[in-house]
């Protein structure tokens, strides 16, 4: 996680709006992924801004964040991951504390080791006032 968290410093000296910036690999995610969920912000801005599809992105060298609505992130999530596998790039579910990893092997997304995640799911997280 010491990876994410200095992405997400945003100390690169850029516009975090501009597909740009980022790799040719990232890229071509990014712009297939627009069609679907447009962009909020940057040279390829959707003008529609009551459209719950807009997403925010932030794009850096080794990183796209991406915030959307609520209220569409399943459907996102199916939809980015299958375009992540696609394009090979990784897939990090950052909407929880110990979301699931996953790099490109051989033109799969695999899951790799998360040692936080682990280190929640070897503790009794069970509330006191359950007996079962």
């Amino acid at each position: 996680m010491q990876w994410y968290d200095a992405q997400t410093e945003w100390t690169e000296e850029h516009s975090y709006d501009d597909p740009a910036n980022t790799s040719v690999e990232l890229r071509n995610w990014f712009m297939e992924i627009i069609s679907i969920f447009p962009a909020m912000n940057g040279p390829f801005a959707s003008e529609d801004e009551d459209n719950i599809y807009v997403t925010d992105y932030s794009i850096g060298k080794d990183i796209i964040y991406v915030s959307i609505a609520w209220s569409i992130a399943e459907q996102a999530y199916i939809k980015m991951y299958a375009l992540a596998e696609k394009h090979g790039v990784g897939f990090f579910d950052a909407s929880n504390d110990y979301g699931d990893i996953y790099f490109p092997d051989n033109g799969k997304l695999k899951p790799i080791d998360n040692p936080a995640k682990k280190t929640s799911d070897n503790q009794n997280n069970k509330p006191w006032w359950k007996f079962w």
